[in-house]
Parts: C-alpha cells; structure tokens; sequence
C-alpha cells in the first residue's frame, strides 16, 4: 500500500500537468469543433521560454521566487499570444473550409513549432536551473515533496480558476454560447471571432503554465517534448469527454494516474500501450468519454 500510494503522489502531480493541456484541447473543440494538434507544442514553446528568461536571470541578483514569477509571466503572456497568432494566421480564414483542410494546416502549424524551436535552440536537451529541492514531509511511509504539493495545487487552482471563469464571467458565458450556436450567438451581438481567440488565449496560457511546471520538475527539456504530453492530453480529453472541462480534468488526472501505475506496477515501456488500453475500454462501454454526453444533430 505504501508504494500505491507513492505512485498515486506522483501520478496526481505529472495528471495535473496533463490536465492543463487537455483544457486547451477541450475548449477549443467545444466552440469550433477543432482538434487542435500544434497545442502540445504551444506547451513546449512554454517550457523553452520560461527556461530562456530563466538563464537570463542567472545572472542577476533576483530573488529565486521573483525570477520563478518573472519566467512564469513572460512565458504565460508569450504563449498565449502565440495562441492568438496561431489562430487569426492558420486557423480562422479555414473555419468555413472542409474539416480536412483545416485539420491538416494544425499537423503544419505543429511541425513549423518544433522546428523552429530546434533551428533556434538545437536538438539536444537543454536543463533548468535546480531552483525546487528534494525537501518535503512523510505520511504513512510516503515522500511528498514540498515541489510535488505546490505543482499540484497550482494545478487546481488554475483549473478552478477556469471553471469559475467559463461559468460566472459574461465572456465565459459568450464561451458557452458558441458551443451550442456560433450562428445564434452572432445574431445576439456576441462578437464570435473575439471569443474564440480569447478561447486559444486562455488555453495556451494553461498549456504554458504546464510547460514551465514540467520543465522544473523534470529539470529536462526538449524540442519533441510537446508531442507526447499532447498527445497523452488529448487522450485525456477523450477519455474524460471532448468538450467537457470538468471530464478535461479528471481525465487529466486519471491518465497521470495510469501513468504512474503502469510504470510503477508493469514497466515504464508498457506505460502508453495501458493507458491506451484503458481508453479503448472505457470508449467501448462509453463512446463520449466518461462526462461526456451525446449530441443529437440538429437537420
């Protein structure tokens, strides 16, 4: 039991990361029905600016918890502004194409991602500063460090943060109306191309949030390290329902825990073939993932 429940510590804390992502995928699909494969690499591109601004620091005199806030802005306005560019640039002049066309200009905006960060930063993995220690506190026999409790609160709290947002705000409420009606919520005065770049704003500033996150505690960063997060978070986004945030979190969550189990319990190899395994199961009892629920087509 104590080893289940070192797993689960670290399962919750790497699922958080996962379930920053999986918002961004879920948002943007729920308003315009778009699987949005370049945001893992936004998530990289997070990673990489909150370790340039960073190193720039070093030098500098800064307390460590100033320059952490100073990276942590930097890299969260950046990237969401990358968001927007992504958006107005590839996908808002497809938004009346085919599917295909515009699913394939996401794979583009992807590649252009991470090659361009790999012409700029090289291929090889580039290390964060050890700024977050190994100290921490023991329950029943488990290590939690002080990194681990702080990363996955934040988690939550950004998630809340999220949720009150789309929920209690009038432009989370003009969110919640393109997710029905774009046509509808046009003719009630919403400004419709506002809010889906608000939309691609917010994700990327979660997925950044995540990127800076991981790349403290893991210290390693990479070009390609957006493609496997993205896609272990869409699958957390399936699994807990596309389109649905609360089902975006607690997939989120339930992936980071697989995860850990798997690795913990199997092998650290097998860990991508059970977490897909477990999708296909749920997927064929549920096909709408978990929360999700189904939509009937309107003729």
């Amino acid at each position: 039991m104590q080893a289940f429940f070192q797993f689960t510590v670290e399962g919750l804390t790497i699922g958080g990361f996962y379930a920053l992502v999986a918002l961004g995928y879920t948002m943007v699909y729920g308003i315009i029905r778009l699987i949005n494969f370049a945001h893992g690499d936004v998530f990289m591109v997070g990673a990489f600016i909150g370790w340039t601004v960073l190193v720039t620091l070093a030098g500098t005199h800064l307390p460590i918890v100033l320059a952490l806030f100073v990276a942590l802005a930097t890299s969260l306005f950046f990237s969401g502004a990358l968001g927007v560019v992504i958006d107005r640039v590839a996908y808002q002049p497809l938004l009346a194409a085919p599917r295909l066309s515009i699913l394939i200009t996401a794979l583009g905006v992807s590649l252009a991602l991470e090659n361009g960060v790999l012409l700029i930063y090289g291929p090889g993995f580039l290390t964060y500063p050890h700024l977050l220690g190994t100290a921490g506190f023991t329950i029943g026999g488990v290590q939690i460090s002080y990194a681990q409790t702080t990363m996955f609160v934040i988690s939550l709290a950004l998630m809340f943060a999220l949720y009150l947002f789309v929920h209690r705000t009038f432009i989370g409420t003009a969110m919640r109306a393109l997710a029905v009606d774009q046509d509808a919520a046009r003719l009630m005065g919403i400004d419709v191309e506002r809010i889906i770049q608000i939309t691609f704003f917010v994700g990327s500033f979660l997925a950044a949030a995540a990127g800076m996150m991981e790349g403290l505690y893991y210290t390693q960063i990479n070009f390609y390290m957006g493609f496997l997060l993205g896609l272990r978070a869409f699958t957390a986004a399936v699994l807990g329902g596309i389109g649905n945030i609360p089902g975006a979190m607690a997939g989120g969550l339930l992936i980071g825990l697989l995860e850990s189990y798997g690795a913990g319990y199997i092998s650290s190899r097998w860990t991508d073939v059970f977490v897909f395994l477990v999708l296909i199961g749920v997927l064929v009892v549920k096909p709408t993932g978990l929360f999700g629920e189904r939509v009937v087509e309107r003729m």
